[in-house]
């Protein structure tokens, strides 16, 4: 059960609370973990919070990037479809009395309410619900309720646990999503997602942005332009041949220019972005049948420079 092991996951951070200056609050009866919007956060709460979007199912560290030379955050997963696509993926709206925020998390499997499920099943009844709104306002009860309605559970059995981009622990978070990005490009380009069995990424860690626009746009640049992702694959490798090359970000003729850039250019709409350019700089794929071994894609270290301030 997805939700069942986040929960385990979001009681330890509640255990240690102070210690991740991280604040337990309650909506109502919803119970919302503030990481960053009033609460001060920091790389451990972002780290922690990672693990729960994925369930559990996954591991993420802090990591040198030998790119850069710094901070780099590195995420590895046994059940890439489980922990990135049923959980992970932020494909869920959040909106209600003004309020907006892209959710993630387990929640997501209990509620169901996206097409990508009827493709990659593990939906599941749930008796708790786990989510993560990338937000910098904490949601309001009627937002809470209609979350829990959603996912099946009662308002009491919903946690969410909150922060901005432009925090140390939604930078973190963030950046934490080069696998899922890779997997849901070829989710996109017509890829059987369960031929994947594992996954390992890395990207640059940004310095945190002083706006949330900023760092919308620094996190999504450290995994296009500075992002790599490992897939070890099954399976026939004509198919992996094919699509490999339209795979990393490079393949979108929007490639190349910084995302907040680009963000502005569509009026701030990310549906009006090519989606061909949401995956990492760099994507190897390897066929653990064959043992072929295919790299596909470049990194862009001055476009990183002009999105970090450098």
């Amino acid at each position: 059960m997805l939700n069942r092991r986040a929960q385990a996951h979001c009681e330890s951070i509640v255990d240690r609370a102070a210690e991740l200056r991280v604040e337990v609050t309650q909506v109502g009866p919803t119970r919302v973990i503030d990481l960053g919007i009033n609460a001060v956060g920091g790389l451990e709460a972002g780290r922690r919070m990672a693990e729960v979007s994925m369930a559990a199912l996954g591991d993420v560290s802090l990591a040198v990037s030998p790119l850069t030379g710094g901070p780099a955050v590195m995420v590895r997963t046994d059940a890439p479809l489980a922990a990135c696509m049923a959980s992970q993926y932020a494909g869920w709206e959040v909106k209600g009395e003004g309020y907006f925020a892209m959710g993630s998390g387990p929640m997501r499997a209990a509620a169901a309410r996206e097409e990508l499920f009827d493709h990659i099943g593990f939906c599941e009844t749930a008796d708790v619900a786990v989510g993560l709104l990338e937000t910098d306002t904490m949601p309001p009860e009627a937002v809470c309720t209609d979350i829990a309605a959603k996912s099946g559970v009662d308002s009491g059995s919903l946690t969410l646990l909150v922060a901005p981009t432009n925090s140390q622990a939604g930078n973190v978070q963030v950046v934490a999503r080069s696998i899922e990005t890779t997997l849901h490009k070829l989710h996109e380009l017509g890829f059987d997602l369960s031929r994947i069995d594992s996954g390992w990424g890395i990207a640059p860690l940004p310095p945190v942005a002083g706006d949330v626009l900023s760092g919308i746009g620094r996190t999504n640049d450290a995994i296009l332009y500075g992002g790599h992702v490992v897939l070890f694959v099954r399976g026939d490798q004509e198919s992996i041949d094919q699509l490999g090359p339209r795979t990393p970000s490079s393949a979108s003729s929007d490639h190349g220019r910084p995302f907040r850039e680009l963000f502005a250019a569509y009026d701030h709409d990310f549906y009006k972005i090519d989606k061909r350019l949401f995956s990492p700089a760099v994507v190897e794929l390897v066929n653990i049948d064959t043992g072929a071994n295919r790299r596909y894609g470049e990194f862009a270290p001055d476009v990183l420079d002009k999105s970090f301030g450098r």
